[in-house]
């Protein structure tokens, strides 16, 4: 069944057999799903194959697709995602997976100046439908060249779409979406949140690339991330309701494109705006929200917009950095309370 729709709790309530699988499981489902209708989708990147996945993402994907369409390649970015835009421009759909983003950087040529270029350098003659995707942000301890989030960079790029699913319904339902595109889809994962689990629909489903979930109706502030920042969110949103604050929280679901509409539609509504991200603050997708917001509803506003975002430093090694670095519950609680001008 394909819901055409507007959210994630849409889908839920229209599904009649639902199960509760892991994130990873429900990207795996979308990959085999896909591969399965579509002989031209194949899965390509560092131990995707005979090691089932760096994060066994991929188990199981090479026994029933065979080595042809699941491609175990070297540690080489910069040359698979370069195999993987011609096979794109050629007519097939790769799955191009980074072990981790950070890694990408050794292979953004290849994303920003072939993948995103390619339809408008050509005047339409060749599309790139491809997806890149693999785990952003922090992941613990791991330091500094392997605990950056670079959605905002990519999705700085035209000719990019970028999504970063915060659950495992819409992780299947995006990625099932961003394999069909006909455009460069960058599909960011958080390496925490593959055992997370949630629930699926059985039936076959898409999720639209580009609309936003209001994941929890509320009328006092409204509060707008997406990816593994929901996660603290949703725990801020249950202490603030605790304390008789009525927040409304927005997923975005996808950086590019930003559902715009479904956020002023809410500041109409609460007047307030706190914005919860892991990035550095400079340049951030918050900032492009928090400008969009006071061009368009500035009149609606009756406080500051407020942003939580990660310090503007590379990150620590030590665990009480890493908790100083990333944005908390208490520090989304601090800036909710903030914009209600309560202590």
């Amino acid at each position: 069944m394909h819901f055409p729709t507007k959210t994630r709790n849409f889908v839920v309530l229209l599904a009649k057999n639902m199960r509760e699988i892991a994130f990873r499981e429900a990207l795996r489902e979308a990959m085999q799903e896909e591969m399965r209708r579509d002989e031209s989708v194949f899965l390509l990147g560092e131990e995707v194959a005979e090691y089932n996945g760096a994060y066994k993402v991929s188990q199981g994907m090479l026994a029933e697709f065979g080595e042809k369409r699941v491609i175990d390649t070297p540690i080489a970015e910069l040359g698979f995602a370069g195999i993987a835009v011609g096979a794109a421009m050629k007519g097939l759909r790769p799955i191009c997976e980074f072990m981790t983003f950070n890694f990408s950087l050794v292979a953004i040529d290849q994303v920003i100046n072939s993948a995103a270029k390619i339809n408008s350098m050509s005047n339409g003659q060749y599309t790139c439908p491809i997806v890149f995707r693999g785990p952003t942000g922090s992941a613990g301890q791991l330091a500094q060249q392997h605990s950056q989030a670079f959605e905002n960079w990519y999705a700085n790029t035209p000719g990019l779409k970028v999504v970063v699913p915060s659950n495992p319904a819409d992780a299947k339902g995006l990625l099932k979406s961003a394999i069909r595109d006909n455009n460069p889809v960058v599909f960011m994962e958080s390496e925490q949140m593959y055992g997370f689990k949630g629930m699926v629909p059985s039936e076959e489903y898409l999720i639209p690339i580009g609309k936003a979930d209001v994941v929890t109706p509320g009328t006092d502030v409204t509060i707008v991330s997406f990816g593994k920042m929901m996660l603290r969110c949703h725990d801020a949103v249950a202490e603030l309701t605790k304390e008789g604050i009525n927040a409304e929280l927005i997923d975005l679901r996808t950086v590019r494109p930003i559902d715009y509409d479904t956020i002023i539609e809410s500041v109409k509504k609460t007047n307030r705006l706190v914005i919860v991200e892991e990035a550095w603050p400079l340049a951030s997708i918050s900032s492009e929200v928090s400008h969009i917001v006071q061009r368009r509803a500035f009149d609606y506003l009756d406080a500051p917009i407020h942003r939580v975002t990660t310090q503007d430093t590379p990150l620590p090694y030590a665990p009480t950095f890493v908790e100083a670095f990333l944005p908390s519950v208490k520090k989304i609680i601090d800036a909710t309370k903030s914009v209600l001008y309560r202590a």
